[in-house]
Order: C-alpha cells, then structure tokens, then sequence
C-alpha cells in the first residue's frame, strides 16, 4: 500500500511549504531589460498547461497545505481565460488568498472582474514614473496606461496593492523618492528589488546596474521616517518591511544578494509547461506536465509525486550580481 498523503509538505529542513507561484502563460507585452530578451520565442501551445491543468496543480498543493496561491507569468492578464481561472481557484477549498502579480497594462478592463472573481490582493511592477524612460525599461510599455490600470485596482478594492520596482543604477535609481511619494499618496505599499541573475541579457551590465537595498533604505531615510516591521516571514513574504510614519504605507526590500531569505523559504514555483521549480536560484525541478498528461492511473499520483520533490527542495541559492549567470531560464519563464 502506498503511503499516506501528509497533510502539509515540508522539506528535508523543516520548511513549511504554504505558498505557490503558479504561472499561466510565459508570455507578455513587455520586453523589460532585466527580465527577458528583446527578441523572444515562446512555447508552443502544445507545451504549455491548460486552464484545466493549471487548476488540477493548484488543486493538489491546496490538497497539500498550501494557503497562498500567486498567479504569475510573464504576463499572466494575457492568457485567455484568466479571469475564470481565477475565479474556479478561488473557490478551492482550504484556500486562504488568491493574489496575483502583473505588469499593469491590462488592469484598466480585469481590475473589477479579477477581484469578483477572488483575488485578493495585487503586485504591480512599475520602474519608472517617467514615460520615455518606462517606455525605454519595458522595451515596449505604455506608462498612460499602467497608471490607468492602477487606479482601476484603487478603484475595486483589492485589500492591498503592492507596487514592485526593479531598481538599476543609472537607469531609475534617481526616482525611488518619487515612487515612494507615488505609493504613498494613493495608499499603496512598494517594494524596491534587486536585480536578479537569470537568463543572459546584454541590454546591460548587471554588475555595473546593481544597487543594494542598504544603499537605497540609506537614500530613503533623508526624506521619509521609516518604521521597521522586523524581518521577513514565510507568511508576510520576502521584504524586509517598514512603514512610513504617518501612513499607512509600507516600503519593502527584497534582497536576494545582499542579504538573502533563504532560511524562512516558503514557497515553490511551477512554469507554465508544468516544471515544478523547488527554488528561484536552482535548477531542481520536477516535470509535472508529464503526470498531468499519463492515462488516468492512481488520481493521486500527482499528490505524491509533489510530497516526494520536496526532499529536493536546496537550502539556499547562491547568486551573484557579478560575471555570467548560473541559471540561464529567463525570469519571464520562471513564475514570477
């Protein structure tokens, strides 16, 4: 007889596995300079998960523990079905919150159907305030039309909007006051990101753009009193957190060279055509698409097969902002 299911998947060192980044497509209609190539081939549709696989994975980490479920991409607004999807995974069972990350430019019309149909809370990734320099970022984004989107996000309701910015030095560091600013005024919390070594790009160089989060929490301090929420937590995220006095804003920090999170690890990612990602910086990795794809056999041969990877689940990564990158998958094809 096989063994029982557990009720909660935790790795060989104690991690409780809570959340999963599940990304809908790896598509999107941007072309940021950190994340991907200007020029990109996507999958082909036959490789990519269904909407129906999409939510038989969910289906079997909430099965499993799993409380927080983050739809991701490339851009997950442009896959077809989006908002049905989300509101079937909503409804699971045992689920806690359905929160989901996007790049803005589709907000405008999928705020309001998005949070009827659950989600809960929202990351909007925006780098610039400055159009020509938005438009230079992302290759090809309308700035018009991601602040249209956020506003649409203010104006539905979500619990809380997050912006999240990728700073590069010489490129948009000079604008974290003004983002914060931004963020502040309209009630919305923000993190700053360092630059994270996946994929090989050479719109940049990733040693010369890198900036630390001490360097920026430094640049902040002289114009805004900063209220520490203490360290990370599985539950609250990777970001150091803090608040600004007088707000109820917060600024975060997500530092994965300067000062890594690895320990309270939480979370695993599977991509779109069904490779379970066990962490951001490695390669350890478990083909779901396969089992999803076998002749009905044991219904909960994917269940195990989840449980069973994550003994695979590595300590920590090890990037570096210096010199080649060790994994060459780019962000947009990792989950978010």
């Amino acid at each position: 007889m096989p063994a029982p299911l557990p009720e909660e998947l935790v790795d060989a060192f104690g991690r409780h596995i809570r959340y999963l980044r599940l990304s809908v497509t790896d598509r999107c209609d941007f072309r940021c300079v950190y994340c991907m190539a200007e020029e990109m081939t996507f999958l082909p549709r036959r490789e990519v998960l269904s909407l129906e696989e999409l939510e038989r994975v969910a289906t079997a980490f909430v099965d499993l523990g799993v409380r927080k479920l983050r739809l991701t991409g490339g851009e997950p607004l442009v896959r077809r079905g989006i908002v049905d999807l989300a509101r079937r995974l909503g409804r699971l069972p045992g689920l806690d919150e359905l929160v989901l990350t996007t790049n803005g430019s589709r907000l405008a019309e999928l705020a309001a159907p998005l949070r009827d149909a659950g989600v809960r809370r929202l990351n909007i990734s925006i780098d610039s305030l400055q159009p020509d320099r938005f438009r230079a970022l992302t290759r090809t984004g309308d700035l018009g039309r991601v602040l249209a989107g956020i506003e649409a996000a203010r104006a539905a309701g979500f619990d809380r909007i997050r912006l999240n910015t990728v700073v590069l030095r010489g490129r948009n560091d000079d604008e974290v006051i003004d983002l914060v600013t931004f963020a502040r005024d309209r009630g919305l919390d923000i993190a700053f990101i360092e630059e994270m070594p996946l994929g090989h790009i050479d719109e940049h160089s990733r040693a010369e753009a890198f900036i630390s989060s001490a360097d920026l929490r430094e640049r902040l301090a002289d114009h805004f009193r900063l209220e520490a929420l203490g360290d990370p937590t599985g539950a609250a995220g990777p970001a150091r957190r803090f608040r600004i006095a007088g707000s109820d804003s917060r600024i975060g920090f997500i530092s994965p060279h300067s000062n890594n999170f690895c320990h309270l690890c939480n979370r695993v990612r599977v991509t779109v055509e069904g490779r379970l990602l066990l962490c951001l910086g490695n390669e350890h990795s478990l083909d779901l698409r396969e089992l999803l794809r076998r002749p009905q056999g044991d219904p909960l041969a994917l269940h195990r097969a989840i449980a069973g990877a994550m003994a695979r689940k590595p300590e920590r990564h090890h990037f570096s902002h210096e010199g080649e990158p060790e994994i060459v998958r780019f962000m947009s094809t990792t989950g978010g």
